[in-house]
C-alpha cells in the first residue's frame, strides 16, 4: 500500500497542475469576457492558430476579418488597430492557455501509462477526461460562433455551458484526485451525505445562472441590494414579458439577476442550515468551511454588483466560485466514501 502511495503522489501532483492551469483558464476567460475580447478572432484554427500575428501584413488580415462582424461594425468603429491588438491578445491566450492545458495532460500521461504507474481503474477515466477537454474546445467554438453573426456579442445560453463545463472539469479533475488517496474510514448520517451532493448540484446550477447574468450583462442593470428595481421581488410582468415564458431567463436581463439572487439566498440558507446537520459528525469542520466559502461568496457578488461590476471583483467573484465548487467536490467525495 506504502509503494503504491509513492507511485500514485507524482500522479496526483500533475492532475492538481492540471486543475489549477484550467482555474487559471476560467479567470483568463472571464477577463477576455469582461474586455469583451472574446470574438476578436474570427476563427478556429487548433493548430494553424497556435501562433498571434507576425508581421504588419497579417495583422491587417486578422483586423479586416474583424471588422466584417457585427461586434465592430454596431459597436467598436472607428476602432484603432493597436485597440484590436489589444482585445486579440486576450482571447488569444485564452485560446492558447487551452492548448497548453491539453499539452500538459497528454505528455505526461503517456508518460505515467507507460511506467506504469496507472491503474486499470485510473487510465480510462483520465482518458475520458482528455477528451472532454477536447470537447470544451469545441463548446468554446460554438459559443464564439454565436457572436460572428447578427449579434455583437456570444449567446448567453452559450457561454453558460461554456462555463459551467470548464467548472466541471475542474470538479471532475479534483475528484479523481480524491479517488487516489485511501479512505479515512469515517461513518456519516445518509441526511449528510444527500445534503451534501443536494450543495454541489445546486452551486453548479449558480454557475450556470451567473454565466448567463454575464452574458446579457445584467449585473450592469440594476445595482441596489437587496432591492432590485425598488423591490424585493420585482414586479411579475417585468420578470416575464417574453413569450414562451422560459425565454426570460436567458433574454431578459431583470429575471436572469433576480434568479441568481434567489437562488444565492438558497445556496446561503442550505450551506447554513446543513452546518447544523453535520453538527457531530466527523466532517463538521468541512461544512463549516463550505458555509464560509459561500458566505464570501455571497458578500463578494454583493460587492460587485453595487460597484458596477469593475474587473478586479468579478475575476474576485469568479476565483470565490471555484473556492466553492471545488471545497464542495471534495466534500462530496469524502462523506460518500463514509459508511
Amino acid at each position: 500500500m506504502a509503494e503504491q502511495a509513492r507511485s500514485l503522489r507524482p500522479v496526483k501532483i500533475w492532475l492538481l497542475v492540471v486543475a489549477l492551469l484550467v482555474a487559471v483558464m476560467v479567470l483568463v476567460g472571464g477577463a477576455t469576457r469582461l474586455t469583451e475580447s472574446g470574438l476578436s478572432i474570427t476563427e478556429w484554427k487548433p493548430v494553424t492558430g497556435t501562433l498571434p500575428p507576425l508581421s504588419q501584413e497579417q495583422w491587417d488580415v486578422e483586423f479586416g476579418k474583424y471588422k466584417q462582424i457585427p461586434q465592430y461594425q454596431q459597436v467598436n468603429r472607428g476602432m484603432s488597430l493597436d485597440e484590436f491588438k489589444t482585445i486579440f491578445y486576450w482571447e488569444w491566450g485564452h485560446r492558447l492557455l487551452g492548448r497548453i492545458i491539453g499539452f500538459v495532460f497528454l505528455v505526461p500521461l503517456i508518460f505515467f501509462w507507460v511506467r506504469g504507474h496507472l491503474t486499470r481503474e485510473l487510465a480510462p477515466k483520465l482518458l475520458v477526461l482528455f477528451f472532454l477537454g477536447g470537447f470544451q474546445g469545441f463548446i468554446g467554438w460554438w459559443m464564439v460562433a454565436s457572436g460572428l453573426v447578427n449579434r455583437v456579442s456570444v449567446a448567453p445560453y452559450r457561454l453558460a455551458v461554456h462555463l459551467t463545463f470548464a467548472f466541471f472539469l475542474f470538479a471532475a479533475l479534483l475528484w479523481v484526485v480524491r479517488s487516489l488517496s485511501p479512505a479515512k474510514g469515517e461513518s456519516v448520517p445518509p441526511g449528510v451525505k444527500k445534503g451534501a451532493v443536494a450543495l454541489l448540484v445546486l452551486a453548479f446550477v449558480q454557475v450556470f445562472l451567473g454565466a448567463i447574468v454575464a452574458g446579457l450583462d445584467a449585473g450592469l442593470t440594476f445595482t441596489t441590494w437587496p432591492l432590485m428595481d425598488g423591490r424585493f421581488i420585482p414586479a411579475w410582468m417585468s420578470l416575464t414579458p417574453l413569450e414562451p415564458i422560459w425565454r426570460n431567463l436567458f433574454e431578459n436581463p431583470m429575471t436572469a439577476q433576480f434568479v441568481h439572487r434567489m437562488v444565492a439566498y438558497a445556496l446561503f440558507v442550505a450551506a447554513g442550515l446543513h452546518v447544523l446537520q453535520a453538527r457531530g459528525t466527523p466532517v463538521a469542520k468541512s461544512a463549516i468551511v463550505l458555509f464560509g466559502l459561500v458566505t464570501a461568496q455571497a458578500v463578494i457578488g454583493i460587492a460587485t454588483l453595487v460597484h458596477l461590476v469593475p474587473i478586479s471583483l468579478a475575476l474576485l467573484h469568479q476565483l470565490g466560485a471555484l473556492a466553492v465548487i471545488g471545497h464542495a467536490t471534495g466534500y462530496v467525495y469524502r462523506v460518500r466514501q463514509a459508511a
